[in-house]
């Protein structure tokens, strides 16, 4: 790796992998650029799409500290770098897949760990983080409601209890 162009390209690949939050492998034989650009739109500012050579892209990930990515670098591979959300990102190119199935995921990386094809399909199946994060608030303020009403519910069930001892004992004449 003595030529200047091929450095670069590591260090350019290398930059992408420790600067992105994940990073998703695919194979895109037989796509058309026109394909891959509608690809690259799909992903809008969540992920940058890029061709890599797979010996220069295992020297950049191994030099990124990343492990296990040799298994999946055969054949011709693209890589998508995921800077933004990682399940949108997942969807995108979920959803580009089941369009053009010449677009095959291998796996990838997320924070470290690798991930192979299933679990980045799973992955896209979750629901967007604005939509968990509702999930979350909405069971947060049920749990504060219950405790507001169990709280409310003692000195109901208190007053209740003087007023019935109040009734019994002026029933009984005292």
């Amino acid at each position: 790796m003595a030529r200047p162009d091929k450095a670069s390209a590591v260090a350019e690949l290398k930059s992408e992998f420790v600067g992105s939050s994940a990073a998703v492998l695919t194979e895109y034989r037989g796509l058309t650029v026109a394909q891959l650009k509608e690809l690259r739109v799909a992903l809008g500012g969540n992920a940058k799409f890029a061709v890599a050579k797979n010996t220069l892209t295992k020297i950049a990930a191994n030099e990124a500290g990343l492990t296990g990515l040799d298994g999946l670098l055969s054949g011709p591979t693209a890589i998508a770098f995921v800077s933004g959300d990682v399940v949108e990102a997942a969807k995108g190119l979920r959803d580009f897949a089941k369009a053009n199935p010449l677009l095959v995921i291998k796996g990838g990386v997320l924070d470290g760990k690798t991930l192979d094809a299933t679990e980045i399909t799973k992955l896209a199946d979750l629901e967007s983080r604005e939509v968990l994060l509702a999930k979350l608030a909405g069971a947060m303020k049920a749990k504060q409601s219950a405790a507001a009403a169990m709280f409310a519910a003692l000195p109901t069930n208190m007053a209740q209890l003087a007023e019935a001892l109040r009734a019994k004992r002026a029933e009984a004449g005292e």
